[in-house]
């Protein structure tokens, strides 16, 4: 942030008050955000209390608190300064990267931009661990991305293999998952190979219509530009200058695991992505992606990006949630089914 547009004011008032002083009214009213929706995320969110006089901010409360939002506002700023538009999710988001690490620089996440979406939408990362993500998707052919739901695993890479195609530097994209979820079999539903897996590949068509317009991708599809299909129709081929994505992989075997992997031909890049907490296969079934995770983690030439709660991408109450069940799981083993002794009323 530029000395001369923002400045810090020393405190004046003894312990826990800090004074930010802006010079242009215009971003700051950006910076507050509608009805003073930013500010109140903060306040709500780190416990400080934010008083504001035309475009000075008073910030007041413990004093780790204050630091930390005086950061967090700052740097939003300093986005603002470079055009970048702040929304609620970004105070969020800003709050939780810098909660876990103060020297984390937001104008690197932010502005690295991924693609511009049909929808007219930048995609850019998030959080310090999906920026690494997307670097390593960069550096390396074969990535991991291990994490919880909402992290945006699957949504990133499928981001950055519409862009590399837009770039020609790949002749087609394969998106794949394996059709096996919570215990339902493929046989008990009705009609042929097609309609019987198209439920589970309906996420991946989801998220491919987020980022190109419907008829575009209807006619990349229908051209084998862009390819959506089981993990099972990967068996015996060779996978040239593709981008190719590996939905769901906790629910691989090994021999399947095994197999995809022994599929990347020249030209090519893969990104296999999963949440090793959600495996859905039988009981005593291994799953491949933790076995890949341990054979694979010091091979050269391919990069494990782990994801946590901090990085979920959704309602601020999905990080909550995620929170809440693993320390269950840490509590119970997973084995405790009943109800709260005391439920809520």
């Amino acid at each position: 942030m530029k000395e001369d547009k923002n400045r810090e004011i020393e405190n004046r008032s003894g312990a826990g008050r800090t004074r930010l002083e802006f010079n242009d009214p215009r971003l700051f009213r950006e910076l507050l955000g509608q009805h003073d929706e930013h500010i109140k995320i903060i306040q709500r969110s780190l416990g400080v209390k934010i008083h504001i006089r035309g475009t000075v901010m008073e910030i007041e409360g413990d004093a780790i608190e204050i630091e930390l939002s005086a950061s967090v506002i700052k740097q939003l700023h300093g986005l603002l300064e470079k055009g970048y538009p702040v929304y609620g999710s970004d105070v969020d988001y800003a709050i939780r990267i810098l909660s876990g690490d103060g020297r984390a620089n937001l104008q690197d996440i932010f502005l690295d931009t991924i693609y511009i979406s049909s929808h007219k939408r930048v995609i850019t990362p998030k959080s310090v661990a999906q920026k690494a993500y997307i670097d390593a998707i960069r550096r390396y052919d074969i990535v991991f991305g291990i994490g919880p739901a909402g992290t945006g695993k699957t949504y990133l890479a499928m981001s950055m293999a519409v862009a590399e195609l837009m770039k020609n530097n790949y002749v087609r994209i394969i998106l794949t998952r394996p059709a096996v979820e919570a215990g339902e079999k493929l046989g008990f539903l009705p009609g042929d190979l097609a309609e019987k897996v198209n439920p589970y590949l309906r996420p991946l068509y989801d998220a491919l219509h987020d980022m190109v317009d419907f008829d575009r991708a209807r006619k990349l599809v229908e051209r084998g530009t862009i390819e959506v299909a089981p993990l099972a129709f990967m068996r015996g081929r060779t996978l040239n200058d593709s981008f190719v994505i590996l939905d769901e992989a906790q629910n691989t075997t090994p021999e399947q695991m095994k197999m995809f992997l022994t599929r990347l031909g020249y030209g090519s890049k893969a990104v296999i992505t999963g949440d090793v907490t959600q495996i859905d296969l039988p009981a005593g079934k291994p799953s491949g992606l933790k076995e890949a995770w341990r054979i694979l983690k010091d091979v050269e030439g391919i990069r494990f990006i782990t994801f946590t709660e901090r990085d979920v991408a959704r309602h601020r109450l999905v990080q909550d949630i995620i929170t809440a069940y693993e320390r269950d799981e840490v509590q119970t083993g997973g084995n405790n089914k009943g109800l709260p002794e005391k439920p809520a009323t």
